[in-house]
């Protein structure tokens, strides 16, 4: 009797991971729905840049434009790279939880950031991507930095020296992460032989 509690008890455990399933849709969803308002962003922006070539314009209403299109192409990076993000995160969710994605390990094309072996690996990919998020935010935010007084520019210099520092660290990661990879497919050939 407590053998076939055990059982069952187990099944019901194994499957309530099926509840990712919601968090695997959502994020899909709010994925797709970032990539479309990205898109609309672009076309929208498109048909206002081709206004940069009218003849009626003054200098001061052209150098407006160029500077308002220039702050929503990096609205629209941001947007596509939080999208990207949902996009990781719900393909990394249901690999770990629920089964592999058969068409993106057969696949000669597919990328390997969307293959994601470990909680790690997703946390990894997430990581890099919200970095990158980081420097668009800080490229918008650069843009639009009005200098009143020499502090302002030792707090930029001070943001790029951190944003440095952390890309740094996560390339120096990757090629740490790269070199234990290396060792191990070396030391399993030898063990081979």
């Amino acid at each position: 009797m407590m053998k076939l509690l055990e059982k069952f008890f187990e099944g019901v455990l194994w499957n309530s991971r099926f509840v990712v399933i919601a968090a695997v849709v959502g994020s899909l969803l709010a994925g797709f729905a970032i990539f479309y308002m990205a898109t609309v962003d672009v076309a929208n922006l498109f048909m206002h840049a081709l206004h940069y070539a009218d003849a009626d314009l003054t200098e001061m209403t052209r150098k407006a434009l160029h500077d308002s299109t220039v702050t929503h192409i990096v609205e629209v990076v941001d947007g596509y790279l939080l999208a990207t993000v949902m996009l990781i995160f719900s393909l990394g969710l249901y690999e770990l939880f629920i089964s592999d994605i058969d068409q993106a390990h057969g696949s000669r094309a597919s990328s390997k950031i969307l293959v994601i072996n470990s909680l790690d690996d997703l946390k990894s990919r997430l990581a890099k991507v919200i970095l990158m998020i980081m420097i668009v935010t800080l490229f918008e935010e650069a843009i639009n930095m009005h200098v009143t007084q020499p502090l302002d520019l030792i707090y930029m210099g001070g943001s790029i020296a951190l944003i440095a520092l952390a890309l740094y660290w996560s390339h120096a990661a990757d090629g740490k992460h790269g070199s234990d990879d290396e060792a191990d497919i070396e030391h399993n050939g030898k063990e081979g032989h």
